[in-house]
């Protein structure tokens, strides 16, 4: 075994599966006992501000929100699940969610290595890996796929959710969020990195021309639009500027952030008026 040191983590190559293994290096000790990243793609780095890493929490009013939206639509099929991966697994809040509520271990992929490092699920295998790779072990491996708010960040979304499709098992399905409504588009989404928001039509088409069909979707958190509808005024206008990942995520204190989570659930579900997020239900089409 063949251990390389780098400022942040150690990398490692195990000479029985010939992956590539990563464990951060403030908690190196005996490779056994550590959780490790296996390295199938190339990572990105640079990507995502660190800060992020230490607001998303499951915690985080939006995080709670964005789990309970997803189990109203899905929970009955959550619980027959049996084998699961997150694609944009990021810092792992939703792998820990699924972990705690339905004892399900998703693995995680993401190409973010510092997200990577910062993943805090419990069980679930954690892989640098792009699904445009098509990995032979993963084909038709998953009967539930997870993609929350990766698809406004990729140029082409057809041929993304074509190379997810790939992972889904016979009857499997995939669950996606996004965010909504175009015309709340603002500077905090082009830091964010967004190309786009998504209405529930657009879900709807996209899906279909990617070979899915639409089982259950829903706006949600219809009241936090006028509150995106302000801060994309500030932004405008140039009385704010937003200039790091994070600075439009931070709730400002746990009083603020129970004010959101409290405010955020003011609605009924499933609802097509509005919303500051599309998520939806797919299927592969026959």
């Amino acid at each position: 075994m063949i251990v390389i040191s780098v400022p942040c983590h150690l990398t490692v190559e195990c000479q029985q599966c010939n992956n590539l293994h990563v464990t951060d290096k403030r908690e190196a000790g005996p490779i056994e006992e550590t959780t490790h990243v296996i390295f199938k793609s190339k990572p990105l780095t640079g990507i995502m501000a660190e800060q992020y890493f230490d607001l998303a929490t499951p915690r985080h009013f939006w995080c709670r929100r964005r789990f309970e939206v997803l189990q109203r639509l899905a929970d009955g099929r959550l619980r027959s699940v049996k084998k699961a991966a997150e694609i944009g697994c990021g810092n792992g809040v939703l792998q820990r969610q699924m972990e705690d509520a339905y004892d399900i271990a998703p693995a995680g992929f993401d190409l973010h290595e510092a997200a990577l490092r910062h993943n805090m699920c419990r069980r679930g295998e954690i892989y640098c890996y792009d699904i445009h790779d098509r990995a032979d072990e993963f084909r038709k491996a998953f009967d539930l796929l997870l993609m929350f708010d990766v698809l406004e960040h990729i140029e082409d979304q057809d041929r993304f959710l074509q190379s997810a499709r790939f992972h889904l098992a016979d009857g499997g399905f995939m669950v996606i969020n996004v965010p909504a409504l175009q015309w709340l588009y603002s500077p905090y989404d082009r830091v964010q990195g967004h190309q786009r928001r998504y209405s529930l039509t657009n879900m709807l088409e996209v899906a279909k021309r990617s070979g899915f069909k639409v089982k259950k979707a829903t706006y949600w958190g219809g009241p936090l639009v006028p509150i995106l509808a302000l801060r994309k005024a500030a932004l405008s206008i140039g009385k704010s500027r937003v200039d790091s990942y994070s600075a439009g995520f931070d709730s400002r204190g746990e009083l603020m952030n129970s004010c959101l989570y409290g405010l955020s659930r003011c609605e009924v579900l499933p609802q097509r008026i509005a919303g500051t997020s599309v998520m939806a239900v797919l299927e592969v089409a026959d």
